[in-house]
């Protein structure tokens, strides 16, 4: 009897250490900013972390844009992309489940700060207006801009055919992206610029997004030579026509540069020393007043010697046919000339080459742009561009500027 006991005990001491076993730690889940907060700082974004676990779900909801986020490759980790908008309510609900099947939910309420300064982005660009080839995007902020890398990097731009460009900033105000070459012809861009909650400056506060839609023309190329009294005109790249001109007399030399048209006019009425005339068919590319236009008066020195106050005469046919096909954004080459161009004189940011253009980025990184949207790359990381002058790009040291 005694030996069966001791046995049966045994038996029964075995089995109770076989069922011991550790239980699956409880998955925990940290969400920050934490719950009633308010006066979060937007930049700060939303991190959801979960321990002993994976997340199931994330869900933020708020009265203002939708929040994106990322989550980790093992699962464990929830970060939200981009800042929040200011002034918002914030509810963020996170599951996670253990390795255990237990499950585990967590909420946290928050509210982004109100700032005092703020500023306000506004775009040359018109809405699904077509512009040429040279145009760039052109952003004006009502105020100075300091953490102009935070800028650069809530900009989304989208383009129906692959383009590689850099932004470069003109001040502190002014920014522009431009293609490394010329646009390709018939492209459709559109930028999304999410600056609500980017800082801008110390205490400065984007409330409003951005966003634009337009299109790209054929290409309109011009190449006006003041030596050789003529230029050439490229349309759909291939040459259209070569035309005798009269460009600026000395001491009113028309400066070198590649500009891109601005607007035009029929007529433009042109004030100036000893004239005050309404000149049909007129394309600006200078701010201080130079353009291509008809010069029905000076016809007969056309092709022969320089007689303008700085203008690109051309004859009455080859002006209206210009003009008919012009709109702001095409390329116009001035060479040959004494004069430097000066930058500013116009949209003159063809005056730069590639590495001064990346120079004037806040991050000096290339953007490469497509129909998913653009990606910030090292310079060293994009292919070397294919010659392409003048169809593809200006001719380098085109502007010697003053």
């Amino acid at each position: 009897m005694g030996t069966v006991l001791v046995l049966a005990l045994a038996a029964c001491s075995a089995g109770m250490a076989a069922s011991v076993r550790r239980p699956a730690p409880v998955p925990r889940l940290t969400i920050t900013p934490g719950n009633g907060l308010h006066n979060v700082r937007p930049g700060a974004g939303i991190m959801v972390h979960a321990t002993n676990g994976a997340l199931r779900a994330v869900r933020v909801q708020t009265g203002g844009d939708p929040v994106a986020g990322q989550l980790s490759e093992h699962g464990t980790v929830w970060q939200s992309s981009q800042p929040l908008n200011t002034g918002q309510r914030f509810t963020v609900v996170a599951a996670a489940r253990g390795a255990g099947g237990k499950s585990v939910t967590a909420t946290s309420s928050f509210a982004t700060l109100k700032p005092r300064k703020t500023f306000v982005a506004m775009t040359i660009e018109g809405y699904q207006q077509r512009y040429g080839v040279g145009m760039p995007i052109i952003l004006n902020f009502n105020r100075a801009i300091t953490h102009k890398a935070a800028i650069e990097r809530a900009i989304q731009i989208r383009t129906s055919r692959r383009v590689t460009g850099a932004w470069y900033w003109d001040g502190d105000k002014t920014l522009y992206f431009r293609p490394r070459t010329y646009w390709p012809q018939y492209t459709r861009v559109t930028f999304d610029a999410r600056f609500n909650g980017v800082q801008g400056a110390p205490g400065v506060y984007g409330t409003r997004n951005l966003t634009q839609s337009f299109e790209i023309g054929p290409s309109l190329i011009v190449v006006a030579s003041t030596r050789a009294h003529y230029m050439h005109v490229y349309y759909k790249r291939r040459l259209y026509g070569t035309w005798p001109i009269s460009t600026g007399r000395p001491g009113d030399d028309t400066p070198n540069g590649t500009y891109v048209t601005i607007d035009k006019g029929n007529p433009v009425n042109m004030v100036g020393p000893g004239y005050n005339l309404e000149v049909p068919w007129s394309v600006r590319f200078t701010w201080s007043g130079d353009y291509v236009h008809d010069a029905y008066w000076s016809v007969g020195v056309q092709g022969v010697t320089n007689v303008s106050h700085g203008c690109v005469n051309t004859s009455p046919a080859h002006a209206q046919e210009y003009y008919q096909l012009a709109v702001p954004g095409d390329p116009v080459t001035v060479t040959g000339s004494p004069k430097a161009g000066t930058w500013g004189d116009g949209w003159t940011v063809w005056f730069l080459s590639w590495k001064r253009l990346l120079a004037g980025s806040a991050l000096h990184q290339a953007v490469l742009a497509g129909p998913g949207g653009s990606s910030l790359v090292s310079p060293a990381a994009v292919p070397a561009a294919p010659a392409g002058v003048p169809l593809s790009e200006p001719r380098a040291h085109n502007s010697w500027v003053s």
